[in-house]
C-alpha cells in the first residue's frame, strides 16, 4: 500500500464511548524520513485519532497511539518495542469503553491476542469521552494508510479490517492460539453485531477493495494504486527483508522491487528453504552486466550471509548468474555460459533441493540459460533468493514470487503448474512458489 489507501465517512454512531478496532497487517518497509499511518480518523484538529509507526531517530518504528477529542488530549501512548518484524504479519486490536469506571481499562491494545503493556508515554483517557467524530459519530473521515492529506502512507500489506460501533470486543473475535503450534492465528468474525459505523473490509473483491462486507454497505473509497496480494496472515510469501537490505537498495511494491543507486549493495529474501523444489521470477528493468540473481545460503537466526563475498555466488553455499554470462558457485567463477541480460528480460531461478544432484538453474524468457549443481545442501543449509548490484544505476529487479505482477505490473499471461500461484512462465512439474503453506508441505 504504499502509494495507496482508502477512505469513508462516518454516519451516526451506535455509541461513541465504545468501539472495537481490528486489523491484520504486515509491514514492508521500516521507517525512514517518513512515519507510517495504518489508520486514522479525523474530522478536525480538535477531533481526531491516529496509530501509526514512528520515524523518530531516537525510537525508530514504535507504535504511537494519538487522539484528541473537543480539542482536549485523550491518548499520547509510545510502545516500548519496536516493530520491525517486516516478514510475519501483526494483530492488532483495539479495545475502547470511556464508561469504565477503572481508567487503564478505557482502551486496551492488543498485539498477537497478547495486551500490550509496556509504554514509555502512556496517558489513560476521560471517563464517558466520545471517541472523536472520527471514530464514531457523524461528519468523521476515516483513512485507512495515510493521513487526511495522504502524506505518511502504510507501506505493506493488510487483510481483514474490522471495525464495531458500540462494543469492546476481546481479541479473541477475530483471532485464536493454534493448539499445535502456539502461535496467534486468523479466525474469521461471526455473529459480530457491528452497530451504525461498523465495517469489515476483507479485500476478497480484486474489483472493489473497499467493499465492506459486515452488512452495512460503508464501503471505502480507493485511491492510489492499491492492489490486491495472495499473501494472508495464513499464508505468507516470499518478500525481500528490509532488515537485511544495503543502504544503496531502496525497496518498494511490498518489499518485491529492489532498486539499486548505483553503488554496491544487495537484497535478500525473508522466507528459506532446506529442502524441496522451487521457483520464483525476476524481470529486470534494464540491460545490464548486473544484476546477479541466485540464491545465498542464510544463517537462519541472524539472516544473513554465512561467509565471504556479498553477491550470489560470492560466498561459500551461494549461487548466482552474472548479466554478462558468468555462472559464480561457492566463491568462484565457473565460467560463461554465453547468455546476456537486456531490458525486460524475465530470469526465472529453478531450484532443486531434492533429488539425488541438487542444481539451480535459469531460465531467460522461457529458454534454460544456465545451471550449477548445489553442493552441501541438507538441513544445516536454508537457502533464500537474493540478487547484487556492483555499481550501476538505474538497474531495478522485480520480483514475481506467485503473486502473479512485477512491481506493480500483472503478468501477461499466467503460465501452468502454478499451483495456486502466478508465475508469467510454466513452472517445472513438482516446483512451487516460496510461501510459508508450500514450505511447511514440501519444504
Amino acid at each position: 500500500m504504499a502509494n495507496s489507501y482508502l477512505t469513508a465517512n462516518t454516519g451516526t454512531a451506535t455509541n461513541a464511548k465504545k468501539f472495537t478496532l481490528s486489523m491484520w497487517i504486515k509491514r514492508s518497509k521500516l521507517c525512514d524520513t517518513n512515519s507510517q499511518r495504518p489508520y486514522q480518523g479525523y474530522a478536525d484538529s480538535n477531533n481526531r485519532v491516529y496509530w501509526m509507526f514512528d520515524n523518530t531517530n531516537s525510537n525508530p518504528d514504535t507504535m504511537w497511539i494519538y487522539a484528541v477529542t473537543g480539542g482536549s488530549l485523550q491518548i499520547y501512548w509510545t510502545s516500548a518495542r519496536k516493530f520491525r518484524d517486516c516478514n510475519g504479519w501483526y494483530h492488532f486490536v483495539f479495545s475502547a469503553d470511556s464508561t469504565l469506571g477503572t481508567a487503564a481499562d478505557r482502551l486496551k491494545v492488543y498485539v498477537n491476542g497478547v495486551l500490550e503493556t509496556s509504554f514509555t508515554k502512556n496517558n489513560n483517557p476521560a471517563v464517558n469521552i466520545d471517541w472523536g467524530n472520527q471514530i464514531a459519530q457523524s461528519n468523521g473521515d476515516l483513512t485507512i494508510s495515510g493521513t487526511e492529506s495522504q502524506t505518511q502512507l502504510f507501506d505493506g500489506y493488510m487483510s481483514h479490517v474490522a471495525f464495531v460501533d458500540g462494543q469492546a470486543l476481546a481479541p479473541t473475535e477475530f483471532g485464536s492460539t493454534d493448539s499445535t503450534s502456539g502461535i496467534w492465528k486468523f479466525k474469521s468474525p461471526s455473529g459480530i453485531t457491528w452497530g451504525n459505523n461498523g465495517y469489515h473490509l476483507k479485500f476478497e473483491n480484486s474489483g472493489n477493495l473497499g467493499l465492506d462486507s459486515s452488512g452495512n454497505s460503508n464501503n471505502f473509497t480507493v485511491g492510489g494504486n492499491l492492489k490486491q496480494s495472495l499473501s494472508t496472515p495464513s499464508n505468507v510469501y516470499q518478500t525481500l527483508n528490509p532488515n537485511s537490505t544495503d543502504s544503496g537498495v531502496t525497496l518498494s511494491n511490498g518489499a518485491t522491487t529492489a532498486d539499486f543507486d548505483g553503488s554496491v549493495g544487495n537484497a535478500k529474501g525473508q522466507l528459506a528453504v532446506t529442502k524441496g523444489k522451487w521457483y520464483y521470477e525476476c524481470k529486470i528493468t534494464a540491460a545490464s552486466q548486473y544484476p546477479m540473481i541466485g540464491i545465498g545460503e542464510i544463517n537462519r537466526n541472524q539472516m544473513e550471509k554465512r561467509t565471504g563475498g556479498s553477491y550470489p555466488g560470492g560466498f561459500q553455499d551461494s549461487y548466482g548468474t552474472y548479466g554478462n554470462g558468468n555462472v559464480y558457485a561457492n566463491g568462484s567463477n565457473t565460467g560463461s555460459q554465453g547468455f546476456t541480460y537486456t531490458t525486460n528480460d524475465i530470469i526465472s531461478v529453478i531450484i532443486d533441493l531434492d533429488s539425488a544432484t541438487k542444481t539451480i538453474k535459469w531460465n531467460k524468457n522461457g529458454t534454460q540459460i544456465a545451471t550449477t549443481n548445489i553442493t552441501n545442501a541438507g538441513d544445516d543449509f536454508a537457502y533464500a533468493p537474493m540478487d547484487y548490484n556492483g555499481g550501476e544505476s538505474g538497474v531495478t529487479c522485480n520480483y514475481n514470487f506467485g503473486e502473479g505482477r512485477f512491481g506493480t505490473t500483472d503478468i501477461t499471461s499466467a503460465g501452468s503448474n502454478g499451483n495456486g500461484s502466478l508465475f508469467e512462465y510454466d513452472v517445472p512439474s513438482g516446483h512451487y512458489a516460496i510461501n510459508t503453506s508450500n514450505i511447511n508441505t514440501y519444504g
